[in-house]
């Protein structure tokens, strides 16, 4: 596998494909570009949302956004042209003609989801992610209008759960993976079909139930664990229910995209006496049994747990061209700097 740098975007984060379109953020603006003005940098805006005035000061600034988790971290594009973003404790919307966003949903617990998947027709789910000390019951909420109103879809009674990593669709068995943690008791790869009644936990109970992010494949489900409790993987899980382990990772990972028919994943720094590594990988295979580390990132000096793991984050959608994009965080040099690969 070859890779062919495109471009380096200082302060762009990168969100999402939809079509041959590559979306990104900007704090609290979207970009896009198409892939044939790649090489231009001809980036456009979409649309911005616009905060109150203590979060303009703090995403004017490098750290204190940092610091604050400031910006778009999830976004999707419905078949229309809207948009549905999330940012700081929101769900926001902009219709394909509109330049702003407006609120449409107040988050009830936590400033955000880790993701957002799209299902059948356009429908969209996401998991509630925080830190839920007490155990309380914890939902995922779902939309059949596009994004317009929010509703609980599904429960994970109390004591159970910690939090959701993530909700993703899986166009190939017609159901959605759960995935979620954090303790062996709590983790688990689950499978919900498309109505949300029956559930079935198909890996669990262990450290290597961990995960928070997958792609769903004609052959099987990848997954990567998620754990500085243990050494990190990716998995393949078959449709026959075999779970195979493919490739080890270099610390947890968060982050996963797939480009036409090849398959990446990326590791973050974060504090871990097993995972002990400083450097933020992104590892990709063509064939899903080669696996290579295309990518090494080094976690940069600021603390942490006040300035963010280390991290490269992947956009979510359907690519279907030669094209990868990443973003680092609080990687040295690299910092919310996007780049953008040719991969052959």
């Amino acid at each position: 596998m070859n890779f062919e740098q495109l471009g380096r975007f200082p302060g762009k984060r990168v969100l999402t494909w939809h079509d041959d379109v590559l979306y990104a953020s900007e704090g609290y603006k979207i970009l896009k570009y198409q892939q044939g003005h790649i090489e231009n940098e001809e980036w456009s805006k979409v649309a911005e949302f616009r905060p109150d005035w203590i979060r303009r000061i703090e995403v004017s600034n490098k750290y204190s956004s940092r610091l604050m988790r400031n910006g778009f971290h999830v976004l999707k594009i419905m078949e229309s042209g809207r948009l549905v973003g999330v940012i700081d404790g929101k769900v926001v919307l902009a219709e394909s003609q509109d330049m702003e966003f407006r609120t449409v949903f107040d988050i009830p617990r936590g400033t955000r989801p880790l993701t957002m998947t799209v299902g059948e027709n356009d429908t969209l789910y996401w998991g509630e992610y925080f830190s839920n000390k007490d155990r309380e019951e914890i939902h995922i909420y779902g939309s059949d209008d596009f994004g317009e109103h929010w509703d609980v879809c599904y429960t994970f009674p109390q004591g159970s759960t910690k939090h959701i990593h993530s909700v993703t669709w899986d166009p190939f068995q017609n159901c959605f993976w759960v995935l979620k943690g954090d303790k062996d008791s709590e983790s688990a790869v689950i499978r919900i079909d498309s109505d949300w009644v029956n559930s079935e936990s198909i890996v669990f109970g262990n450290q290597q139930a961990r995960a928070a992010t997958c792609i769903p494949h004609e052959e099987g489900l990848y997954f990567a664990t998620d754990t500085p409790l243990a050494l990190n993987f990716v998995y393949m899980l078959d449709r026959a229910g075999n779970v195979e382990k493919l490739h080890s990772l270099r610390g947890s990972s968060l982050q996963s995209c797939q480009v036409n028919d090849r398959i990446f994943f990326s590791t973050a720094v974060e504090p871990s006496t097993i995972n002990n590594s400083m450097i933020c990988s992104l590892v990709g295979t063509d064939d899903r049994i080669n696996w290579i580390e295309l990518v090494k990132w080094r976690k940069d000096w600021l603390p942490m747990q006040l300035f963010q793991f280390g991290n490269i984050l992947l956009p979510t959608g359907n690519n279907n061209s030669n094209i990868i994009a990443a973003t680092g965080v609080a990687v040295k040099n690299e910092d919310m700097v996007t780049h953008i690969w040719r991969v052959e």
